[in-house]
């Protein structure tokens, strides 16, 4: 995927979903955990010095997976290649189950799968489809029957496969 550089840095001085000083390291073999600010900024997580104003990289969370590694450490593992794998250390359990829950949250995929589940309980209960007014109810990316049936899709990022 190409990506345009000026855009992402005004995309990671955005407001951030969350953002903290947490360890990390790369996917390469023999990498040392730096402190890094990290920041999620909608569907990318973003990675900076600390004492810098822009980013080193940043990490689109769609199709990857996110894991408990230890207590108080996660990992973030690309789906097209697995050994593509960051790690971080929070500084708490708790901090590393809010970043866990956040990532899960911020892919297009889990968005969009959050809207059908939403549009289905509101048709339930009104017997109208809240999509109809604005005339995007019959789009394919809002069907239920446009989502994959393997049971493994990609669901916040994917970030964990589903059972």
């Amino acid at each position: 995927m190409r990506y345009n550089e000026k855009e992402l840095q005004a995309l990671s001085r955005q407001p951030a979903e969350m953002a903290a000083e947490l360890g990390m390291r790369g996917p390469k073999k023999g990498s040392v955990a730096k402190r890094r600010l990290v920041k999620l900024v909608v569907n990318f997580l973003f990675y900076f010095r600390p004492d810098e104003a822009e980013p080193l990289g940043a990490l689109l969370l769609e199709r990857c997976r996110v894991a408990q590694e230890q207590p108080g450490g996660f990992s973030i593992s690309f789906l097209e290649d697995l050994s593509r794998k960051y790690h971080f250390e929070c500084c708490s359990q708790e901090q590393c189950q809010e970043w866990m829950d956040a990532l899960r949250r911020a892919s297009y995929e889990y968005m969009r799968r959050s809207l059908i589940f939403y549009r289905n309980e509101i048709r339930k209960m009104t017997g109208k489809d809240p999509l109809e007014q604005f005339g995007i109810s019959e789009e394919a990316r809002f069907q239920l029957n446009s989502l994959p049936r393997d049971g493994k899709t990609c669901v916040g990022s994917q970030l964990d496969l589903l059972d």
